[in-house]
């Protein structure tokens, strides 16, 4: 069902715009066709879906390890877990299916306004399922790390296989140790340094790496929360940022923060990055990096992911960074809602997708029935079933 909202205020990182946003065929269209389903968006902002450039999707409902933090280096945080394996709490975690869990790790995202997601582990079948809850990047290519575990393609055999129009991703520099700071320069020695290549968390290059980064035109994506977790701090991005080569992953659980808003919530109380840059981070600034050409813009032509807010007034880019999941009004993903608050049940109904009750954090939403399976939401804390008459306290539909 293709859909016209009017009123909202349509948002990007320089600033609003008011006019109406048409869905067309999954997409953002110039204008809608006949029988576009009308929603009324007064006193709303509307944001593109958020990316997340960097997650570990099927570990998100695996209990993290709580001691011997902070680390030197990921490598050390890997042999610590080794004995963590062991705990029943983690042997129960990982007996469940791993497409289950992986259906939970996008689940997890897509509640916190995440529509596209690059998972860095090897591929699952489960990960093209139609009714998968995010988009994920595709035809890219991937290595683990430097140095164990024996995890993933190798190093320069995976480098060598990716064409240069796509992206290359690897764990680089997680660390604050010499070990670290010596990883940029062996990654660029073995001639895997060029401008596809995506290093993800960076926390051990000193400024002269930084330099070589941007040099050759290469990207880094954020992880803040989890570096700050593991290791007892991140990088500077402001550099980084500055020269268009950041993007911001929430990385799982196992390690970083919730999801996505609670990674911009936090750097916003950090204060390095405007929240105008927090945003970009999460919206245009990913898609440029992973060279998604479609996604991170509210345009013509562009997929119609969307995360809508309503207007508390002020900054636009605040309307967005700062929320909880709670207080999103609506996700929606490839042209129509996937979970929203009760009033936009009419949506749901012209889209012809049926919906479940739900209770996201102690507020009343519905969720597409097709994410909403009991043992997937038995994973995720703080998202339960909810009896109808709990939908029936709130407002009528906006939409008509």
């Amino acid at each position: 069902m293709d859909a016209t909202l009017s009123g909202a205020a349509l948002v990007t990182v320089t600033g609003a715009a008011r006019s109406p946003l048409h869905l067309v065929d999954g997409r953002i269209g110039a204008r809608t066709g006949k029988g576009g389903f009308p929603v009324d968006l007064r006193d709303h902002l509307v944001f593109p879906g958020l990316i997340n450039a960097h997650d570990h999707l099927q570990v998100n409902s695996v209990p993290p390890l709580r001691t011997g933090a902070p680390f030197p280096n990921s490598y050390a945080w890997i042999e610590a877990f080794q004995e963590h394996f062991a705990e029943p709490s983690v042997v129960a975690a990982l007996a469940i299916p791993k497409e289950r869990r992986m259906r939970h790790g996008a689940l997890k995202n897509l509640l916190a306004g995440v529509t596209c997601v690059a998972h860095h582990d090897p591929w699952h079948p489960a990960l093209d399922a139609t009714d998968f809850p995010v988009a994920l990047l595709r035809d890219h290519g991937w290595s683990y790390t430097l140095d164990g575990p024996a995890y993933g393609p190798p190093v320069q055999a995976s480098f060598a296989a990716t064409p240069s129009a796509h992206p290359w991703m690897i764990h680089l520099a997680e660390g604050t140790d010499a070990v670290a700071a010596a990883e940029l320069a062996r990654l660029d020695r073995l001639g895997c340094l060029a401008t596809n290549s995506v290093l993800v968390h960076g926390v051990g290059m000193g400024e002269q790496d930084i330099d070589r980064v941007i040099a050759v035109g290469a990207s880094v994506v954020w992880c803040p929360g989890s570096n700050r977790r593991l290791l007892g701090r991140t990088l500077d991005p402001r550099r980084l940022h500055a020269a268009g080569r950041l993007a911001l992953g929430s990385d799982s659980r196992l390690s970083g923060a919730r999801d996505l808003l609670d990674e911009l919530r936090m750097e916003d109380l950090h204060g390095t990055l405007d929240r105008r840059a927090l945003l970009a981070l999460a919206t245009e600034a990913g898609a440029r990096v992973l060279r998604l050409s479609r996604r991170g813009r509210l345009e013509h032509g562009f997929v119609g992911d969307l995360v809508i807010v309503e207007d508390r007034g002020g900054d636009v880019a605040a309307g967005l960074v700062g929320r909880r999941r709670a207080d999103l009004r609506a996700v929606v993903r490839d042209g129509v809602p996937r979970l929203a608050d009760p009033d936009f049940a009419g949506w749901f109904a012209a889209a012809g997708i049926e919906t479940v009750p739900v209770m996201l954090d102690g507020k009343a939403k519905l969720l597409a029935r097709e994410l909403a399976d009991p043992d997937l939401l038995a994973l995720e804390p703080g998202l339960e079933h909810a009896p109808l008459a709990t939908h029936e306290r709130y407002p009528a539909e906006i939409c008509s």
